[in-house]
This record gives C-alpha cells, sequence and structure tokens, in this order.
C-alpha cells in the first residue's frame, strides 16, 4: 500500500501550525499556504485536517483567534499563538527531534 507523502503523524499538524504562528499570525488559508511553502510543496495541509486542528488548539488554549480582514479585504478569523502554546511548541519540537533521532537509529541499522 502507497502512502501519500503527505500523511502527517497523529499530532505533527498541531506541531506546524504552532510554528507557523511562533512568529505571525495568520488566518486558516494562511497557515495551510505557508506550510506548503516552507516544506516545498510535500505537505498539502487539506480544510478537514486543518480546521479542526484550530479549533482543538484553541481549546486547549494554545492559540486564539479574533476576526480581521485578509489581505484581499475578506473577513477572515485570524489565530495566533499563546505563551501556553510556546511553552508547547518547544516541549512537543524536543519530543519530535528525539523520535527523529530514534527513527533514525532504526533506519540506518
Amino acid at each position: 500500500m502507497k502512502k501519500d507523502k503527505s500523511d502527517l503523524l497523529q499530532g505533527t499538524l498541531d506541531l506546524l501550525i504552532l510554528k507557523t504562528l511562533q512568529h505571525k499570525k495568520q488566518h486558516g488559508w494562511g497557515i495551510s499556504q505557508m506550510i506548503g511553502l516552507q516544506s516545498r510543496e510535500m505537505l498539502n495541509i487539506k480544510e478537514g485536517s486543518l480546521y479542526p486542528a484550530l479549533h482543538r488548539l484553541e481549546r486547549q488554549g494554545l492559540i486564539a483567534s479574533e476576526w480581521g480582514l485578509s489581505e484581499n479585504n475578506r473577513k477572515a478569523k485570524f489565530y495566533k499563538i499563546t505563551k501556553a502554546g510556546l511553552a508547547q511548541f518547544e516541549e512537543e519540537t524536543t519530543h519530535w527531534e528525539h523520535f527523529v533521532t530514534a527513527v533514525s537509529l532504526v533506519l540506518s541499522n
């Protein structure tokens, strides 16, 4: 069975969203586009995955939202990372780095 290159491990999308919001508030489409751009188009985040993740992160207090106008003057919900989100990002990044190291060790043997 061939898997799509954009399949993400559970929890990885949350980490990518937090990273994307680390420096600038963004609306959902902007977050998706930034992840695509930064991954050289290897990760294509679909709305059906993105918006449930954004709502979950907001319920957890890791991001906050406010309504504003997008670049093309359309009403959009903008998300920003919270202090708790920054702390969670740092913790999850450490876990991710350890995970990648462990998988690399197994694959290299």
